[in-house]
């Protein structure tokens, strides 16, 4: 299932192009917010880069926006070319290639000219959960099972201490960031893994603790495995020339870079560790 958000952007009517029939792109995006925060903070953007693209390709562009449902259904679609680019996550950007090897990456976010910024592990001040080693016992609230820094990364980082799956008393994938701070904040579960921006926003530090923090890398543009590359093109240099505040300012990024595949490699590996967080049931046999 996905939620579906549609908009059109048209052409001056002023501007002669050598080709004057709309080239349609879809942009997809999954929730990691909900639907309609999502739509607030890809509209501006997707509105800016509109103009540029149709520059460089000389024709008129209308761009569709689909927002699914869950991460999963992003990465199919990516995957399938059912989209023509997505922003994504690391992680569903890896498991998307995993599916097809011949997606693109066009470009890179940048926050505050940086390629890396913060997930947090969190908790309730009053918990008495202050280090890593203090989240055994504890339940867990996770992203969703395809989140780079709600599953993959804090799951490396728990049994980097020493803890997998059987020493959590229970745990859940709630599938989006601000789901795991609300549950932490109403004591659903005493402990999860979010987002920096979703803890600023909407947890009180005094009330809401940062157990532990690590590192992930800002999100990727991909595009899917056989769109044209003059189209490629026209997309990153469209991204890599955006520099207004006001278009940037809501998805949290100062800028954009060429794409780096290589980049991404302490997320690949923080996906390796975690494939090992629900330890292996032993066989056992019967005479």
């Amino acid at each position: 299932m996905m939620i579906r958000f549609i908009f059109i952007l048209l052409c001056s009517a002023s501007f002669a192009y050598a080709n004057d029939k709309p080239l349609r792109l879809d942009f997809g995006v999954y929730q990691s917010d909900r639907a309609t925060v999502m739509y607030r903070k890809l509209t501006p953007i997707l509105e800016a880069i509109r103009f540029p693209i149709e520059q460089l390709l000389q024709q008129p562009v209308d761009i569709h926006l689909t927002i699914f449902d869950d991460y999963e259904s992003g990465i199919n679609a990516l995957a399938e070319g059912e989209v023509d680019f997505v922003r994504f996550g690391p992680a569903s950007y890896i498991l998307a290639e995993q599916k097809n090897p011949h997606v693109s990456l066009l470009a890179m976010e940048q926050r505050k000219g940086l390629t890396r910024f913060n997930g947090f592990i969190i908790a309730r001040a009053d918990s008495g959960i202050t280090t890593l080693k203090d989240v055994a016992g504890k339940t867990f609230a996770f992203g969703d099972a395809n989140s780079t820094i709600g599953r993959f990364l804090a799951q490396s980082e728990l049994l980097e201490a020493g803890i997998d799956a059987e020493d959590l008393k229970h745990y859940d994938f709630l599938g989006r960031h601000d789901l795991v701070a609300n549950a932490v904040i109403s004591g659903t579960h005493e402990v999860g893994a979010l987002k920096e921006s979703t803890y600023s926003k909407l947890c009180d530090p005094k009330k809401i603790i940062i157990v532990h923090a690590f590192e992930n890398v800002t999100k990727p543009w991909v595009a899917r495995a056989d769109l044209p590359q003059p189209v490629q093109k026209a997309i990153t240099q469209s991204l890599l020339s955006l520099y207004k505040s006001e278009v940037l300012g809501e998805l949290g990024c100062s800028g954009f870079i060429q794409g780096n595949t290589k980049a991404y490699d302490i997320v690949r590996e923080g996906m390796k560790n975690a494939a090992s967080f629900v330890p292996e049931k032993e066989e056992t046999t019967s005479d």
